[in-house]
């Protein structure tokens, strides 16, 4: 592992310990883009106190690989990524949009580690440009609700 891999892979929280969707999100989106030479923006409207969905490490894992497919859409350039999450009876839905490219000049496939976390990805335009990646992780039993 050379040190760019070290940097990159390193979190700021331990997601095993952390419980807020919230912090786990920033800190590995703040990791990856302190590493990009490109102008991004990043905006993260979560509650801190809707709960990580799922085993940490794997949300951690699918985060990160989301938010460097969007900064290699975006390209040199740079743009904006927003990362939005809204707490709901049908399940928790967690949204990484970008001024990248379109849905039809990329490609937009299912990262193995949402399969492995049984979350379903819907993929959509976004009308100010780019695209968005919506992961829904269904409730689990006795799960509070909450909206961001």
């Amino acid at each position: 592992m050379d040190h760019w891999e070290r940097t990159v892979s390193h979190h700021w929280i331990d997601p095993k310990a952390c419980e807020s969707l919230a912090i786990l999100v920033e800190s590995v989106s703040c990791a990856i883009l302190t590493q990009n030479h490109s102008p991004i923006c990043l905006e993260v409207d979560i509650d801190p106190s809707i709960r990580i969905p799922a085993d940490g490490e794997k949300v951690a894992e699918l985060v990160r690989t989301l938010v460097n497919q969007s900064i290699a859409e975006m390209g040199v350039q740079g743009g904006e990524l927003t990362i939005t999450a809204v707490d709901v009876s049908s399940g928790l839905e967690l949204e990484v949009a970008d001024t990248g490219r379109s849905i039809e000049q990329r490609a937009t496939s299912l990262p193995f580690i949402a399969a492995a976390l049984g979350a379903k990805i819907h993929w959509q335009n976004c009308p100010q440009g780019g695209a968005a990646a919506t992961i829904v992780f269904r409730p689990t039993a006795g799960a509070s609700r909450m909206v961001a």
